[in-house]
């Protein structure tokens, strides 16, 4: 193999790649990628067995092809430290050679027969969409999925295709994301997935140009993503995602829209009293007041006019996973909605962007008090 690539591509096909490195791999191979050189192009393979990824640079000069398997995280970190604007790749005895002006490294190599195979794109059943229609959706459903050790299948993001649209759904137990956008569905039926949150997040990492059009495509055990420059498959989950048409009910006793900018500014000077409390919200005409409480740091008051007119109303919010909403909102409004102090709390954050929050129970008596 003998190749001159631009650094800077170069380097961020490496990072991507090196994405997929597990943190404690159980077969030595997978720490590494696969670097195929073929006439006109380098393609770079990489796998943890769980998600997988084919990855293209045709910008490339190809003196000569083949195929070599090195360290992926080693070889980013050389290539990031090389000085010149290409970069030469090319196999000297058994070792890789990755140079640069008049720097140079050496990599051992492993065997590319033990490296796994990776899938291609058939496009038997697919979706076709706006990479950047596809980013976005990624983004607004994923902060909610489980990060802590759990329920597996929380760890995931649900995708399913309801009529015309395609939906995805991630939780923690404590929220839940859920957003649809209209799709071209090209006959294709496919029963509810759970997606690898981790997976879905390199979806939205290969996109390079936002108006590109991109292919999801569906199979019993996995799901696939296709770009102009990359290939990625992540397999399914399997496991029961949680029953959550409960959390949209068709009515509710109170509702308030508010300017999201300084509802969250208002939030946050709560919330800077104790980020861990809970921030009890208080609807009273013409008024939501907040407050805070901590025993360590003392007490907080925020309050906003607001168009409400009805009975007072109380519920409570871990006021991070609010501000996580608020910064996904795609408008300069929100809604509020919910039927009680114990009962979830809505926020519509777009046309067909839904953000549940669990309430939260809090000491409302005074300082002096709860510490006595």
């Amino acid at each position: 193999m003998k190749v001159i690539c631009n650094r800077e591509k170069l380097r961020d096909a490496l990072s991507i790649a090196s994405q997929l490195v597990p943190t404690k791999a159980t077969n030595p191979v997978l720490e590494n990628v696969c670097l195929v050189a073929t006439d006109h192009a380098l393609e770079f393979l990489a796998t943890d067995q769980e998600v997988s990824l084919r990855y293209t640079i045709d910008d490339v000069k190809v003196g000569e092809t083949g195929v070599v398997v090195i360290p992926a995280k080693v070889a980013m970190e050389v290539v990031r430290d090389l000085s010149g604007e290409d970069c030469q790749i090319e196999m000297i005895g058994t070792r890789c050679r990755l140079s640069s002006k008049q720097d140079h490294c050496d990599l051992v190599t492993a065997d590319p027969d033990e490296f796994p195979v990776i899938p291609r794109f058939e496009a038997k059943e697919h979706i076709s969409m706006q990479g950047g229609v596809l980013t976005k959706l990624i983004s607004q459903a994923s902060f909610a999925a489980a990060r802590e050790p759990g329920r597996y299948a929380m760890h995931g993001i649900q995708i399913s295709l309801q009529g015309d649209n395609l939906q995805m759904v991630a939780t923690d137990g404590r929220r839940l994301a859920r957003v649809s956008t209209p799709v071209d569905m090209q006959s294709v039926v496919c029963d509810p997935l759970i997606v690898p949150t981790r997976g879905m997040q390199l979806f939205g990492r290969v996109i390079a140009d936002p108006l590109d059009q991109v292919y999801l495509e569906f199979s019993s055990d996995r799901i696939g993503l296709k770009t102009r420059g990359a290939q990625v498959f992540t397999r399914i989950i399997e496991g029961q995602f949680p029953i959550y048409d409960a959390l949209f009910p068709e009515e509710h006793a109170f509702q308030i829209e508010v300017d999201k900018g300084v509802f969250g500014q208002k939030l946050r000077l709560a919330a800077s009293v104790g980020q861990e409390q809970g921030v009890r919200m208080q609807l009273a005409d013409g008024r939501l007041n907040m407050f805070v409480r901590s025993i360590s740091r003392g007490e907080a008051e925020a309050s906003m006019d607001v168009d409400y007119q009805g009975e007072q109303a109380e519920i409570a919010f871990r006021p991070d996973f609010v501000l996580d909403g608020i910064k996904r909102c795609e408008s300069d409004t929100l809604t509020l909605r919910f039927n009680g102090s114990s009962s979830p709390g809505e926020f519509l954050l777009g046309a067909n962007y839904r953000y549940v929050v669990m309430p939260v129970t809090i000491d409302t008596r005074p300082v002096a008090a709860a510490t006595s």
